[in-house]
């Protein structure tokens, strides 16, 4: 494939934007077109009778659309979470014309539109394909959108720019017919900084790029993660595989997995049941032995291919800025809100004069990670004039403009606010992650938004939560875990007890913790009705602020004094108002 303008940006835009964003060259975009024509005829037969609902069902999954519990939901692929504004645009006016005025940003970096409309479904990926977007492997038992840290190509802790590997895993997995149809879902992360920020180690295959002493990109290869009914921790079944083996050896883990993985049981089918029933070494050495057949295949990556690929992620065009702003300082030290915004929301650059702006889609009464058509035009604004027309989305479901001149930051964070995206509270309590829950999925057990809106109503006192410190709270409606409940230092849990709303308590979980890695929350106990939970949450953070010692972060307390204190004052304040 080579550079190619795409039909639908014209030249202006091209120019401004640079070569920083993978773009689709003419092949690309004629498989896209012609996947809207073959769907829309299939949306056609169906809505004319010639297909029934479960003719259809396959199809339409293939193509990101499901059926919620009040509508269809179509769930649109956003590559390692990285948008253009003129895409983030046409997003915007996919909710203004074919859904409710919003959108959904999930914890895979995706997108779902909740109320739209069969018939205009087509209509909708028509113009995703004008601005190289699509909804393909956004369902089905195939390779899902890749993810990647949020931070790519910006990060000072960074090693390996993980964007350009996740692009040649995206190209090599779409389409690919020998995965169309895996046992179950597979998700993939990519990540080359010292902090893990894309939770690689809870994914079916996580990647951690470094380099080696040669300074040559090596890969660790972790297999078997996963949340769900049966959490489990990624094991590293390869170490410095070397770059031109990444593709042949994932090859190979897919391979064995598919051979291997359970399709009698679908709370079964997960590659992390396969790597547990066999034990890591044993699954890592089918793997060894599947790759000594593809070591040297057409898939072996060469080094014109990486070359290829990595033109579309050159650095944007920096100015040579110092690393410090005069009128950057003066705002911080005159303008309180702005210094706690700054501390909590933005993060440093690699790049001297430069930081990254992390926008809160967490603001008291929305729901996590939605945002509106016209938040998301100005956004697209924001990323045009202040960021290189670039947008990230995180696995914490918030946005981030990448490249923002550090003698910018103040007029950012008057336009966030006038957006509502201003909330200074990245890694607080209030920064909360929650899948739809019960309000939209037909497969919830529970609601998972009015209890993160009931958190965020009763923890609206910013300075208490800024206090606070890093806390996690993640919520999912069922064991399915799209909240990554597991993996939050409080984690929510929607569940079924005699047809009505309960949930199910942890404590202890993170999503990464340097070289300890991830680790699973422990369950509390008993599960807690829906008007018992809020109580429950409060308890937990009263405990932790009385336990704590100076500086401590939350999970550092739990490490330290363990979940007895907790248990003992939730049950106890539980019997207290049941003999009330």
């Amino acid at each position: 494939m080579d550079e190619t303008t795409p039909h639908d940006m014209d030249a202006t835009f091209q120019q401004n934007l640079g070569p920083h964003m993978y773009q689709y060259d003419q092949i690309d975009q004629r498989i896209i077109d012609e996947r809207v024509a073959q769907y829309a005829d299939q949306v056609r037969r169906r809505l004319s009778g010639e297909l029934s609902e479960e003719e259809f069902r396959p199809l339409r999954l293939q193509n990101g659309l499901y059926v919620q519990r009040h509508a269809y939901m179509h769930r649109i692929a956003i590559p390692y979470g990285n948008l253009r504004s003129d895409q983030m645009r046409v997003l915007a006016t996919i909710a203004r014309e074919h859904d409710r005025g919003y959108g959904h940003f999930s914890t895979r970096t995706n997108i779902q539109f909740n109320w739209v409309e069969l018939e205009e479904t087509p209509e909708i990926l028509r113009k995703l394909a004008s601005v190289q977007m699509h909804a393909i492997q956004t369902s089905g038992n195939c390779i899902r959108n890749i993810t990647a840290d949020q931070f790519a190509g910006i990060a000072p802790d960074e090693e390996v720019d993980p964007r350009l590997w996740a692009e040649i895993l995206r190209q090599w997995s779409t389409f690919h017919p020998e995965f169309a149809w895996l046992p179950r879902k597979f998700k993939v992360a990519v990540c080359g900084s010292a902090e893990d920020r894309a939770a690689v180690q809870i994914h079916d295959l996580g990647v951690y790029l470094k380099k080696n002493a040669q300074g040559e990109v090596v890969a660790s290869i972790l297999a078997g993660g996963g949340l769900g009914r049966t959490p489990i921790i990624g094991a590293v079944i390869k170490e410095d595989l070397p770059w031109q083996h990444l593709l042949t050896y994932c090859e190979a883990v897919l391979r064995v997995y598919n051979r291997y993985g359970r399709r009698d049981n679908i709370y079964k089918a997960r590659i992390k049941i396969l790597v547990k029933a066999l034990s890591p070494e044993k699954f890592a050495k089918q793997v060894e032995e599947e790759w000594v057949h593809l070591k040297y295949s057409p898939s072996t990556l060469m080094q014109e291919e990486v070359e290829r690929v990595s033109k579309f992620f050159a650095p944007p065009a920096y100015e040579k800025l110092a690393d410090t702003d005069a009128s950057y300082e003066k705002h911080l030290i005159e303008n309180k809100a702005f210094a706690r915004w700054v501390e909590r929301n933005v993060r440093p650059h690699k790049v001297p004069g430069y930081a990254s702006v992390t926008l809160s889609l967490k603001s008291p009464g929305i729901a996590p990670g939605d945002a509106t058509d016209k938040q998301m035009d100005d956004v697209a604004d924001i990323a045009d004039k202040f960021s290189f027309g670039e947008i990230r989305v995180s696995h914490e479901q918030n946005l981030i403009l990448a490249n923002v001149k550090k003698h910018d930051l103040f007029a950012v964070w008057e336009r966030a606010k006038a957006t509502g995206f201003a909330s200074s509270n990245i890694g607080l309590l209030t920064d909360i992650i929650s899948c739809p829950g019960g309000d939209f999925c037909s497969l919830a057990n529970a609601k998972s938004i009015p209890i993160a809106q009931a958190i965020q109503e009763r923890f609206n006192d910013a300075d208490y939560v800024y206090d606070l410190g890093d806390l996690s709270i993640n919520i999912s409606g069922c064991m399915n875990a799209c909240g990554h409940h597991h993996v939050g230092n409080i984690g929510v849990l929607g569940v079924d007890k005699d047809g009505s709303e309960w949930y199910q308590v942890t404590l202890g979980g993170e999503q990464s913790s340097g070289a300890t890695g991830a680790h699973l929350g422990k369950v509390i106990g008993p599960s807690f009705s829906a008007h018992e939970i809020l109580d429950v949450v409060t308890s937990v953070i009263d405990i932790f602020v009385e336990q704590r010692m100076e500086g401590e972060r939350f999970i550092e307390t739990f490490n330290r004094v363990g979940i007895a204190p907790f248990k003992e004052r939730v049950y106890a304040s539980r019997q207290a108002q049941a003999h009330a």
